[in-house]
């Protein structure tokens, strides 16, 4: 691949030069969504290297992972207890030194039985519990290999060991309800309480260091193979973690952090972690920044950093705010739109500049121009998603191959969307049905009526709506909603962009016949050959997504999604592929994603 001009001038160029100038393709794994004969309830850290025969047999070279962080109580992998912690559900009970009796691992795979649709998180307390047992019968000196790394980690895992201690006593509740001694990190009340349970401090930094040695060992077996591993750094850390609990300083406590309205959610998003106080960081040298990347670089070659933009202003709601008004009711921080670039690109070329790392970025959603322009001029990838990669303003069309940014990850889903094929059979030519119904309050137009005669009900379901095929052009839409052209436009906007859809895109897919309401075979395989045959430098994909080109999915799609943004619950980040990894390696799956991604010219 030539490098291009905007490479060659950014201060990325070094990374680029460290990991090759090459189009490259992956797979993105969630940990928990795969497992090998020898998981116990729930895929490990000793798995990836089987994922990383896999993505080899595959001719691929990059393993992109969700974040590695320790969950809360919600099992969200973006809303982390800890910036820096690994999540201990994922250390290898098989791998461990020492090992565990035989009969402890055999009595948790029986009560965590694999495989099965939706993960039972029950796994990590059953982990924990024989992990306790192992360290209690462990002559365990914080010296040798565990005093280095507890040394070479003091920024956080001081801090860590005794926030997750301090909580299991006050019986879980967040750190900002605990008695104020311990809230407020009074000094005295610190030392007496770690010398009181000195055991267990140390056995939540045991942990880390079984985790880390693990981790070092599966990112060594797969950097011999050729391949990248991406990371995933989440722009924001749970309000109840250690690090808020540490620093609170660092955290603008009165506020709590979402997304504003768009097509996809006419309320916006309230995720709920406190944003940033970046002056108060900056004031520290970027000190807290720096250390969580000196510790991701230790696992990974490639980070993305999850919702870039927040990094130059992020949607801001009053923590007092009702819940149920979700993100409407928010501002952006900064407030002056001419502070976004500077606030951005510093925060950005100190992470550039503090890290060997290959930094993407996930720039989706309502992006301002200074965020792309910003990572492109630091040599950093954005996100092409193909549902959304489109002339949206000119052509209403998608964008054909030629025209993706170099500077991109070409993807057909994320973790965040529906998969392809649900997509493809529910989303497509369709628009949010409570966008729909808030655009007709504003305008005094009677939604049901509205509904009836702009949307095929028969093809409108998982609250999208289908446009009827015979609207056939913008000034008959106006006719129908019986307003004047110039009120409309928003509406009008949704309707070029998405009337016809599906039928666009089987022109670009260069497929033959009638177009097909239902995906299939060929369809995803020749979705999956436009991906990657993108402009974009890399191009990964959702192991979902190439489940079901393999038929190794079957049915309703929408049953294999990752996670619904502005959901909770067990339906989110607990999928799990209904076939083992060694099997996987042998499908003819493989095979077929083998000749997909020669055929691209990609490694």
């Amino acid at each position: 691949m030539s490098p291009g001009a905007e490479l060659l001038k950014s201060p990325s160029l070094d990374k680029w030069n460290k990991i090759g100038l090459s189009k490259r393709a992956g797979i993105l794994v969630p940990l928990f969504s795969v497992f090998s004969r020898e998981s116990t309830g729930i895929g490990d850290i000793y798995d990836l290297k089987i994922v990383s025969d896999w993505i080899k047999a595959a001719d691929s070279s990059i393993l992109q992972l969700l974040p590695m962080n320790e969950m809360g109580a919600n099992n969200c992998p973006y809303d982390a207890v800890s910036s820096f912690a690994l999540e201990p559900a994922y250390l290898s009970l098989n791998r461990l030194k020492p090992r565990p009796p035989q009969a402890f691992i055999r009595k948790i795979s029986d009560n965590f039985p694999l495989p099965r649709e939706r993960l039972d998180y029950g796994i990590k307390d059953a982990k924990l519990q024989v992990l306790w047992q192992v360290f209690q019968e462990e002559d365990i000196a914080e010296s040798g290999d565990f005093g280095g790394f507890i040394a070479r980690n003091g920024y956080w895992l001081e801090d860590f060991a005794l926030f997750k201690v301090l909580k299991y006593y006050q019986q879980g509740r967040p750190w900002y309800e605990w008695q104020d001694s311990y809230r407020n990190r009074d000094t005295r009340a610190m030392e007496d309480f770690k010398k009181a349970h000195q055991r267990e401090i140390s056995f939540q930094k045991w942990l880390q260091w079984q985790l880390y040695c693990q981790f070092k060992e599966a990112r060594n077996y797969i950097s011999a193979k050729g391949i990248l591993i991406e990371g995933d750094l989440p722009v924001l850390v749970s309000r109840d973690s250690a690090d808020v609990w540490a620093h609170p300083d660092f955290f603008k406590l009165g506020f709590a952090a979402g997304a504003p309205p768009d097509m996809y959610c006419a309320k916006g998003q309230r995720w709920g972690m406190p944003p940033y106080d970046w002056e108060a960081i900056a004031a520290d040298s970027y000190l807290y920044l720096k250390e969580k990347l000196r510790f991701a670089q230790e696992f990974y070659d490639i980070l993305r950093i999850d919702h870039v933009v927040g990094l130059f202003r992020i949607w801001s709601i009053p923590y007092n705010e009702p819940l149920e008004n979700k993100g409407l009711n928010g501002s952006f921080d900064p407030s002056d739109e001419k502070l976004w670039y500077g606030h951005g690109k510093e925060i950005l070329s100190e992470m550039v500049k503090a890290t060997d790392m290959l930094l993407c970025a996930e720039d989706l959603g309502l992006i301002p121009p200074v965020c792309t322009d910003t990572i492109k001029e630091l040599g950093i990838p954005g996100n092409d998603v193909q549902r959304w990669a489109k002339d949206w303003k000119g052509r209403h069309d998608f964008l054909p191959p030629e025209e993706y940014r170099m500077l991109s990850v070409a993807l057909l889903s994320t973790h965040d969307t529906t998969n392809w094929p649900a997509w493809w059979e529910n989303e497509a030519g369709t628009i949010d049905e409570a966008l729909f119904e808030k655009r007709c309050a504003e305008r005094g137009i009677d939604f049901l009526s509205a509904k009836q005669r702009l949307f095929d009900a028969g093809r409108s379901r998982h609250a999208r709506l289908r446009w009827l095929q015979e609207i056939g052009s913008p000034d008959k839409l106006v006719s129908m909603l019986g307003r004047k052209k110039e009120e409309l436009a928003d509406f009008i906007e949704m309707y070029e962009n998405t009337y016809r859809e599906k039928e666009k895109l089987w022109r670009h897919l260069g497929l033959g016949g009638a177009m097909r309401e239902e995906c299939d075979s060929e369809i995803m395989g020749a979705v999956l050959s436009f991906t990657l045959k993108s402009n974009s430098v890399f191009s990964i994909q959702l192991i979902s997504d190439m489940l079901l080109l393999g038929g190794i999915l079957s049915g309703d799609p929408y049953r294999y999604r990752i996670n619904t943004p502005g959901t909770s619950g067990p339906q989110n980040w607990s999928w799990v592929a209904p076939v083992a990894l060694e099997d996987l390696i042998r499908h003819p799956l493989t095979a077929r994603l083998k000749e997909a991604v020669a055929s691209s010219g990609r490694i």
